[in-house]
């Protein structure tokens, strides 16, 4: 928790900043790594990762068929280093809570230093009610459930 309103995600990969930027830009790639917790799968991963793009992701439980999935608007590019959008949650028909109507703004930078890449990922919400609602998901679980899966594609990458 980086303030009453944010979490923040740190994470190392053993790999160089392009490669790890490539798997976050490009959507071939994302849904390869980016499917939340052990059961659950990416079916929706549409991005326009520029400037005043739009992008909308959605999960599918495997067992159940639930649904979920978050929509937003690209603010910030800089290549290799810096990707900053909104972020609004569509509950689908998952019973995760609310996670508050107003967008969060995420912003995700990478640092690469001798061959390892740093990327932070800080989450900042639009109260610490909705904060606090999205935390308690266990969504940090499912980011971390991801990165492992990010290893392995950029390894393979």
């Amino acid at each position: 928790m980086a303030s009453d309103t944010e979490v923040q995600v740190k994470r190392s990969f053993d790999a160089p900043a392009r490669l790890v930027w490539r798997a976050y830009m490009e959507p071939d790639l994302m849904r390869r790594w980016c499917s939340g917790h052990a059961g659950w799968s990416m079916p929706i991963c549409e991005m326009d990762m520029r400037v005043g793009g739009k992008y909308r992701w959605r999960w599918r439980s495997d067992d159940g068929g639930q649904e979920f999935g978050f929509f937003g608007e690209v603010l910030e590019v800089v290549p290799h280093a810096k990707i900053v959008h909104t972020q609004s949650y569509d509950p689908g028909d998952c019973d995760f809570g609310s996670m508050g109507g107003e967008p969060s703004i995420i912003t995700v930078t990478f640092q690469e230093t001798g061959g390892i890449t740093n990327v932070t990922t800080t989450i900042r919400y639009a109260s610490k009610a909705d904060r606090d609602a999205a935390f308690a998901t266990g969504m940090t679980d499912g980011m971390e459930f991801s990165y492992k899966q990010l290893d392995g594609l950029l390894g393979e990458m």
